[in-house]
């Protein structure tokens, strides 16, 4: 079989996403996964607004809205008795700059079926039941042994999970601790006796449990203390012992547990792997770093990991850009997984110190952090500065969304529309950048004016960006450089030496 240009291995949400990103660019890529079949788990349960940022970028978040729950109310008992109940995320609406300010409730396996769907629009499908059995790096790229089958790849991507195979081959550590923190058995389960408008808590002295409505199932997932053998050993989760559990937590006996269709047991982690890459391997989501639940972030990291690393593989492959841009993806990415293991100890201990509160639950999570929208790469060599700038976002920040108007058709259009695609995107603010946007001409950007002669701003551009001003945005809806209008050619040079 002909070369591929990226072997991707693991087709949970990373690999997943890494994959729809590289097809859309026209980049050769398979994607392979030992499992036989695909997952039915809910695992992973939460997206957050940038994620949903990624997807509105691959043309999937209509689907993924429309599988999800939002504003979803964190219901605290005491028994039977209800003594709290609160949205944490009550008040944040949409605004011109943030169209998704909420973060959207859906198993992990429905976001990876509609991943698999787009990635079936694109050409290529998960090939299951192919495990990576070895592979060897040579000059021109990477040969893997995958089943009985060898791939050729340029490059090869692990984001096959905590227990990555890529990794290991790599002689890669995942360095750090595991903090003395009980374990938690996990389910998707039905549930008689309660609605599905909340997600349920109990928090005691025995133990506690949790039993969360999954949007578009039957199912609840439930989290809970272990059961313990005589030795205080922790016993393996069964619908029974989520029984006995929550009859010992809650005392409710008119809610019975039935069906139990997955389970599993989570350890708290802190760890991760000092480096993303060695030659042509690269390592991405809890292949390269695994940390508390708490905010949710393992599959949304994981995505974010993907989005950043598609478009540099991207134009690499295609000769639009040095190898060495590929070196940008460890240089932005790996402060913030040792980031992600901090803020996600911390927001850890403020639930654990919350619960022992009546009232308290896992809402203590909540931080603007865990929204994303605030992660950005100002140390980058791709975040060109321009000196005396106090308006708008500047390079590394992420490039806020904003309503336009189309001045010859009138038609409303956004700047995520201009955005969403394989393209960098220059903004001209300004009747000043009308007379050079042409002279950054290349097939890996897009010009727009906004102003006389182009898009109509109604405010919101002016309030997000500021005025007269070229602005680059990168593939993933980073800022790349701020320039003032007379300086078309530090946009072109920016981009010759990517």
């Amino acid at each position: 079989m002909a070369p591929v240009d990226v072997l991707v291995v693991g087709a949970g949400p990373t690999g997943l996403t890494l994959a729809c990103d590289l097809a859309r660019r026209g980049v050769a890529v398979r994607i392979v996964d030992r499992a036989p079949e695909f997952p039915r788990g809910s695992r992973g349960k939460g997206l957050s607004p940038r994620s949903l940022e990624v997807f509105d970028d691959l043309a999937v978040v209509d689907r993924i809205l429309a599988s999800g729950a939002t504003h979803m109310p964190h219901r605290k008992y005491r028994g039977a008795e209800v003594v709290d109940e609160i949205d944490p995320e009550a008040g944040r609406v949409p605004t011109p700059d943030v169209p998704y300010p909420v973060g959207l409730m859906i198993p992990q396996w429905r976001v990876e079926q509609i991943l698999r769907e787009r990635l079936d629009d694109l050409g290529v499908a998960v090939e299951r039941d192919a495990e990576l059995r070895g592979f060897h790096q040579h000059a021109d790229g990477v040969t893997a042994t995958v089943g009985g089958t060898e791939i050729r790849a340029r490059y090869l991507v692990g984001c096959d999970g905590g227990r990555s195979a890529v990794r290991k081959a790599l002689g890669l550590g995942l360095r750090g601790r595991t903090p003395d923190v009980q374990l938690m058995a996990v389910g998707d389960v039905e549930v008689d006796g309660l609605g599905r408008d909340a997600w349920h808590q109990w928090f005691t002295a025995d133990g506690a449990i949790m039993l969360c409505p999954l949007p578009g199932a039957d199912a609840f997932q439930v989290q809970a203390s272990h059961e313990l053998d005589r030795d205080g050993s922790p016993l393996e989760p069964t619908l029974e012992r989520f029984q006995r559990t929550f009859d010992r937590v809650a005392g409710i006996p008119t809610v019975r547990l039935r069906n139990l269709s997955w389970r599993s047991t989570y350890r708290v982690n802190v760890r991760m792997v000092d480096q993303l890459r060695v030659g042509r391997v690269f390592l991405a989501g809890d292949a390269a770093h695994v940390h508390p639940i708490a905010g949710g972030l393992g599959m949304n990291s994981g995505i974010q990991d993907a989005y950043n690393l598609g478009w540099k593989l991207g134009l690499v492959l295609a000769g639009t850009a040095g190898a060495e841009l590929l070196d940008t993806y460890e240089e932005e990415r790996l402060p913030i997984a040792s980031w992600l293991l901090d803020i996600t100890s911390e927001r850890l201990d403020a639930v654990l110190a919350a619960i022992r509160e009546t009232g308290g639950g896992v809402d203590a999570v909540a931080s603007p952090e865990l929204t994303q929208l605030m992660l950005r790469y100002p140390w980058s060599r791709l975040s060109r500065h321009a000196p005396g700038r106090t308006v708008g976002p500047v390079p590394g920040d992420r490039a806020p969304d904003a309503p336009l108007r189309d001045g010859v058709t009138g038609a409303s259009t956004r700047l995520f529309d201009l955005f969403r695609g394989p393209h960098f995107t220059l903004l001209g603010l300004g009747e000043r950048c009308a007379g050079v946007l042409g002279e950054v001409a290349t097939d890996t950007v897009r010009s727009y004016l906004v102003g006389p002669g182009g898009f109509l701003d109604d405010g919101a551009v002016a309030d997000a960006y500021g005025t007269d001003a070229l602005v680059l945005v990168r593939p993933d809806g980073h800022v790349g450089l701020v320039a003032d209008p007379t300086q078309a050619g530090a946009v072109a040079d920016y981009l010759r030496c990517l």
